[in-house]
């Protein structure tokens, strides 16, 4: 489809939210077209459930299908906005950088952060892409979805300490180590002197949409913490109105 197709479907579309309701003639005049091209348009938009023909004056409106688009950027404003208050929640009380990320491809994206009282945070991480295999959100999403586990073990392995895993084989066993305690670690894997834990979030039928972290310098965040530091997280997670 061009670029003009479509600008007149969004012309349409604005159109009806402006009036209500209106007919194909009034369509095709206020876009400049002839009624055909028009009415191809109305009839396409009317598959997809996004414009209702009124059977009675054939008259177009606004259909429901529209609800459904809406609603999946609601529930994005949902998870922005909870996952805020879990991260400031998180990082009050554990006094450590907390992160919420989602997985983009073989990545791990922060949607949200809060920083513990008097840190620092080593790196400004919303809308970071962070390498899957060498942080901990990462590693806990790679952890439950297979495709971008399988994805990632087939990419280069980015060194970026000394202890990164670069190993397929390793990451693979480090993903089902993963799966096993519910809850994923990252010793200064990808910086120098910071160390992260993650556990999932999981939303009530199981799938794991985002993972929650707490970041801070190893001396602060010693790997022998970071089942105990789990478990803590699990609860602030089950707390939410979101997650379980």
């Amino acid at each position: 489809m061009g670029v003009q197709s479509v600008d007149r479907t969004v012309e349409v579309l604005e159109a009806l939210a402006a009036k209500g309701g209106t007919s194909v003639n009034s369509i095709a005049a206020q876009l400049g077209v002839h009624k055909s091209t028009a009415s191809r348009i109305l009839s396409s938009l009317a598959e997809h459930g996004l414009v209702e023909k009124d059977a009675l004056t054939g008259s177009y409106r606004l259909g429901f299908g529209l609800v459904r688009l809406a609603s999946a950027v609601t529930s994005r404003m949902d998870l922005s906005q909870i996952a805020q208050k879990l991260c400031d929640d998180v990082s009050a009380e554990l006094g450590l950088t907390a992160n919420v990320a989602v997985l983009d491809e073989i990545y791990a994206v922060n949607v949200s952060q809060a920083m513990g009282p008097g840190l620092l945070a080593p790196r400004h991480y919303v809308g970071l892409r962070t390498p899957g295999h060498a942080t901990s959100s990462g590693k806990m999403l790679l952890a439950h979805h297979p495709r971008a586990a399988e994805a990632a073990m087939h990419s280069t392995l980015e060194p970026h300490t000394d202890r990164t895993i670069t190993d397929p084989q390793a990451l693979a066993a480090e993903l089902e180590r993963v799966r096993e305690r519910g809850w994923a670690g990252s010793d200064e894997e990808w910086e120098q002197h910071i160390t992260a834990v993650a556990v999932p979030l999981r939303l009530p039928d199981g799938a794991v949409e985002a993972a929650l972290t707490v970041t801070g310098p190893a001396h602060s965040l010693q790997p022998d913490r970071f089942s105990d530091v789990a478990h803590r997280l699990r609860e602030f997670a089950a707390g939410s109105s979101r997650w379980v």
